[in-house]
């Protein structure tokens, strides 16, 4: 009787070996930097005008602030990290906020294993940690998950500005994966400004995409 072979141990990010540190260490110190405990206001703007359909996948979700903030407008959210941590602090904001909304552990480079499919796609603060042979690897895993005609967004930091947060992108950085996928159509990608702890406005940009 053979049973289904289960994926071995994640291997590290290139930010996980640059910082000497795993995800889940992020929050075990208190709040991350990136942890500001409100959805990000570009996610309140793409909410309130409709720009997301359900079901819904934050991917890197981290404490659940943008996911929570989606769910309670009625839409099916599920939100998934590396970072045990934050997925346990996400289920606790929920069931305290009484919000329905689901966390699960994945790994973004191999979304696939979720067996499930979205009609739109958040990444906040996620594609900007990768480098660039794992971007092509997760522009790949986010096309496995992803409906056709669905919508992925991709708020990460930009390299324009006076205020850059850590790994800043250029814009042609951010697009070339997407560029050289044909799974994908880029819409548009537009200035924007991401809020951390300790920068209300560090340069970033919004992209859409459409999922052929």
């Amino acid at each position: 009787m053979s049973s289904t072979p289960q994926p071995g141990p994640r291997p590290p990010t290139s930010h996980e070996r640059r910082t000497g540190r795993p995800w889940n260490a992020s929050y075990l110190d208190g709040p991350a930097p990136w942890d500001i405990g409100a959805p990000q206001p570009a996610v309140v703007r793409l909410a309130e005008t409709a720009g997301f359909r359900g079901p819904v996948l934050d991917v890197g979700c981290g404490t659940g602030d943008n996911a929570l903030f989606i769910a309670a407008r009625g839409l099916p959210v599920l939100g998934v990290d590396v970072a045990e941590a934050a997925l346990g602090a996400a289920r606790q904001a929920a069931d305290d906020r009484e919000i329905d909304a689901d966390f699960a552990m994945a790994d973004a480079l191999h979304l696939q294993r979720l067996y499930r499919r979205f009609e739109t796609v958040l990444d906040c603060g996620l594609f900007h940690t990768f480098d660039e042979s794992e971007r092509i690897e997760y522009v790949a895993s986010l096309a496995s998950i992803t409906d056709s005609g669905g919508t992925l967004y991709v708020l990460c930091f930009s390299d324009t500005g006076p205020d850059t947060g850590p790994h800043p992108v250029t814009e042609q950085a951010l697009t070339a994966p997407f560029a050289d996928n044909p799974d994908w159509h880029l819409c548009t990608v537009t200035p924007e400004n991401l809020r951390t702890r300790f920068a209300d406005t560090a340069s970033a940009w919004l992209a859409t995409i459409e999922r052929r």
